[in-house]
């Protein structure tokens, strides 16, 4: 079981910290000795005392799922089944089923600040007064939580199960960076935590951030040499290369850029061509390939015969 950063979460002083920056799990009662009781022999105290409060628990579950139908049918109203509920809720209260301890799993990224609001909880609330479905919504709407489970362990403990989402790309947009899954969905700012995340840019860039990268995967020698890749009008990708020289512009095409992915591999393998004094790439033609030396002169290569395709040239962007 992992708790929260390792640690039993003591909601009574709201989630604070002892001095030694760990909280310590409470500490439970010890079993008393059996005592030779004639109805109840081998069973201590403690035991039989946990066993009778399991069983209100069950029964009192039982009757709060099935109040309000009563109440519905019978024709008392809302008001009745709330007042119904509240009086159970109290009365389970009383008869000890009150929140001691909060274990969580999964957390690795979740801001703790984050987790303690959306949970809404402090010690000594009744068990079955916390909301299991209201407070799951809260958690999910942790931008780094993506499923999170909750469960009741009775009589006073709360286990939560977080799934967190895993940054695939750091998002440049409008001058700010933020971090991004592959659903395409922000999920924090802090970046420099991932420096070896790749960088996409433009509008729209996080929807697509994952065909990007698994298209660039499928040449992994080539995938190391990416800097950036810019979305340009919602259409396409545009690659950064890094060298020696100066950097490399490859403008993919908007129809089987993994073709051409590929293709630029064989041509690097080939070639070199990265390597050589260009500074642009189009292989937005479907039967030639554009270069553009860094003085500024434009060359169709007459070293690389393209495939043809069927495939339309996307429009400049």
């Amino acid at each position: 079981m992992r708790r929260l950063n390792d640690i039993t979460i003591q909601v009574d002083d709201r989630f604070g910290t002892p001095s030694g920056g760990r909280l310590q799990q409470p500490a439970r009662s010890q079993p008393q000795k059996l005592r030779q009781n004639p109805r109840h022999r081998g069973i201590s105290p403690y035991a039989l005392k946990r066993a009778r409060r399991l069983a209100f628990g069950v029964s009192l579950l039982a009757l709060m799922a099935g109040a309000p139908t009563w109440l519905v049918v019978s024709g008392k109203g809302a008001q009745w089944t709330e007042a119904a509920r509240t009086s159970m809720v109290d009365a389970s209260a009383k008869a000890g089923f009150k929140l001691e301890d909060i274990y969580v799993e999964g957390r690795h990224r979740t801001p703790r600040e984050d987790l303690i609001a959306a949970l809404q909880v402090q010690r000594g609330d009744p068990m079955f007064g916390i909301d299991l479905a209201a407070t799951r919504q809260r958690l999910e709407e942790i931008s780094w939580v993506k499923s999170a489970t909750l469960e009741r362990r009775l009589p006073g403990e709360l286990h939560v199960l977080l799934t967190e989402r895993d940054p695939i790309a750091i998002w440049q947009n409008q001058g700010h960076y933020y971090l991004v899954d592959k659903e395409g969905l922000v999920v924090g700012d802090q970046v420099q935590d991932f420096p070896d995340l790749p960088l996409i840019v433009g509008e729209g860039a996080p929807d697509h951030a994952a065909a990007l990268l698994a298209m660039l995967a499928s040449e992994p020698d080539l995938q190391k040499r990416v800097k950036a890749a810019q979305w340009v009008s919602g259409r396409r990708w545009n690659l950064s290369f890094d060298r020696a020289q100066g950097g490399v512009d490859v403008r993919l095409p908007e129809e089987n850029p993994t073709d051409s992915w590929h293709e630029l591999a064989q041509i690097e393998k080939d070639q070199q061509v990265l390597d050589r004094k260009i500074t642009l790439i189009d292989m937005r033609l479907p039967d030639r390939l554009v270069l553009r030396s860094s003085g500024g002169a434009e060359e169709n290569s007459p070293a690389v015969e393209k495939a043809k395709r069927n495939a339309k040239p996307g429009k400049d962007a």
